[in-house]
């Protein structure tokens, strides 16, 4: 559980994943994801302009992660196949209000790993975790509104559009 937010778990699985909070020793998973998605990430994700990271700035970025879910401000959880242990993607919460509760989830999911029901299956499980464990009011997803994959997926989980910004 979040040192600061009691209720919050370190990991949640699904049929085929295994969620759980950056550890120490991520890095290198993470940015073996990374650049093989960098193409993608850097056309959607504003963090991930100019450079691709390196082994050590994943590594950095991972810890940031961990802080951040300590301090309850970002709830980031990394994702692996439960029968292999691939890391798969990221899936967390973001633009977090207590006192209401609302979440605003964001994901991505690695190339290799794309079209398999993956972030489907992991947005499922934190929607659940967000209402059941987390007494959310509100769950949201923002995407690009030219980002139809990330869309379909909100959609096919059921989540539903109620603007463009």
């Amino acid at each position: 559980m979040s040192a600061s937010r009691p209720g919050v778990p370190e990991s949640f699985q699904t049929d085929r994943l295994l969620a759980r909070v950056p550890l120490p020793g991520d890095g290198a998973a993470l940015n073996e994801a990374t650049l093989e998605t960098w193409p993608g990430l850097n056309r959607w994700m504003e963090w991930a302009q100019g450079e691709p990271p390196t082994v050590a700035e994943s590594e950095a970025n991972a810890h940031t992660a961990r802080q951040a879910f300590e301090a309850g401000t970002e709830l980031r959880y990394h994702l692996y196949n439960r029968s292999d242990g691939r890391f798969v993607g990221v899936i967390g919460l973001h633009t977090i209000d207590w006192s209401v509760p609302v979440f605003e989830v964001g994901y991505w999911c690695r190339q290799s790993e794309q079209g398999k029901g993956y972030v489907a299956e992991a947005l499922r499980g934190i929607t659940r975790m967000c209402f059941e464990d987390l007494n959310a009011a509100r769950v949201e997803v923002r995407c690009d509104p030219r980002n139809s994959a990330s869309r379909r997926v909100a959609e096919r989980v059921g989540y539903s559009l109620e603007a463009v910004l």
